[in-house]
């Protein structure tokens, strides 16, 4: 029963972290032209949550510190729920930017948090991660695909659609106000108050370890590669001679092929182990993928290709913090750091794409662009290997 109580927490709490930002994109002309707001300011209601994924990030490890791991990701929860449910009322550009603010700090401290509750709370932590990584792609996938609808339902009020996902965070709350404590035998000796002994001061990110950075560059250039395709793989494929229901139908189904990946890769590396393999592995995917892009292949069958690289290397790059460190704080502040570092960077990657496309006119530029980066990471995870080293001390 505390199994099923943890997993079914774990997915509601991560299913939070994608729909605010999400279900904003297929509205986005409707609300630019209720709020008068220009191209550059709406892209704001999408970047600002990233980069606040990135710069607050940090505070999750100086927030669970302080109180406790499942009370900080309580208290997020509600900081997104609130900020989720306030769109209702939103009638000026800046309150719409100040909803996407809030609820992108919520996000940015739970993320690194959940890996903490994971690595504190199961005894096979790396299988786990797939239940985090799949939840966090069915939110994004719900959000894009389900707003429209939702307008319809609510007489054509685009603040309803974005309010009403809200929901999902109060219900989550129904389980997170009063979590279960973590289990002390998966993390070693504990004080009195629950810490474990070597940790009791509270832990800082690990900025001096030589590591610590390796896993933040390899979730960078992840995330990098993931948002652009995220932000420009419709427009590519219209920029191949098909429509904008095609284009989004492949962007659709670049997401449903996530899902299933999502959940069972961390499955998979902790039943085989070699994570090296199944890294790169995923990695040529991607390159495979974007190879096919700027050759005429169908984008049905290319986006497939994205999809299995994408959906591997999400869950891995959310699992190695957890693989390579002794305890639930560990795990929280090796997260944090990887986040910051890499969602930070990985904002710059429509950027890039767009900046290279003004340029060039064209997108394969881009795309080789792209294929380099990911010949960058497969170098990385080289470096990363198999070895889970007990690494993180803060000094």
């Amino acid at each position: 029963m505390r199994f099923f109580v943890l997993i079914t927490a774990l997915f509601l709490a991560s299913l939070n972290l994608r729909p605010v930002i999400t279900s904003v994109s297929p509205l986005l002309g409707t609300i630019q032209e209720t709020l008068g707001m220009s191209g550059s300011m709406a892209s704001l209601m999408t970047s600002l949550p990233v980069l606040c994924m990135g710069f607050f990030a940090p505070a999750a490890v100086k927030l669970g510190n302080r109180w406790g791991i499942e009370r900080t990701i309580a208290y997020c929860l509600l900081l997104i729920g609130a900020a989720t449910a306030s769109r209702y009322f939103v009638n000026s550009a800046w309150m719409m930017l100040l909803t996407a603010f809030l609820a992108g700090v919520g996000i940015a401290i739970i993320g690194p948090l959940l890996s903490g509750f994971i690595k504190g709370n199961f005894a096979n932590p790396s299988a786990i991660v797939g239940v985090y990584s799949t939840a966090l792609v069915i939110g994004a996938a719900l959000g894009s695909a389900l707003s429209v609808p939702l307008q319809s339902v609510f007489n054509h009020s685009w603040q309803a659609s974005v309010a009403s996902w809200s929901i999902l965070a109060f219900l989550a709350l129904i389980l997170w106000w009063r979590p279960v404590r973590k289990d002390p035998k998966l993390n070693g000796p504990v004080d009195a108050g629950g810490l474990p002994k070597s940790n009791k001061n509270g832990l800082k990110l690990p900025l001096t370890n030589k590591r610590a950075w390796l896993l933040t560059c390899f979730f960078g250039l992840m995330a990098f590669i993931f948002y652009s395709l995220t932000a420009w793989l419709a427009p590519m494929v219209q920029a191949m001679g098909y429509g904008k229901q095609t284009a989004g139908m492949i962007l659709t189904l670049f997401s449903l092929v996530q899902m299933p990946v999502s959940f069972l890769i961390p499955i998979l590396v902790s039943r085989f182990q070699h994570r090296m393999v199944w890294l790169i592995g995923c990695a040529v995917m991607e390159i495979i993928g974007l190879i096919m892009l700027q050759l005429p292949v169908t984008p049905w069958l290319t986006c497939i290709f994205l999809g299995i690289g994408a959906g591997g290397l999400f869950p891995m790059a959310l699992m190695l913090p957890i693989d390579e460190t002794s305890n639930s704080e560990e795990a929280s502040a090796l997260s944090a750091m990887t986040q910051s570092g890499g969602y930070i960077f990985a904002a710059l990657g429509p950027l890039f794409v767009g900046l290279i496309h003004d340029y060039a006119d064209s997108f394969p530029p881009a795309l080789m662009g792209m294929s380099i980066l990911v010949a960058v990471m497969i170098v990385i995870q080289f470096k990363i290997g198999n070895k889970k080293a007990k690494m993180i001390q803060s000094e």
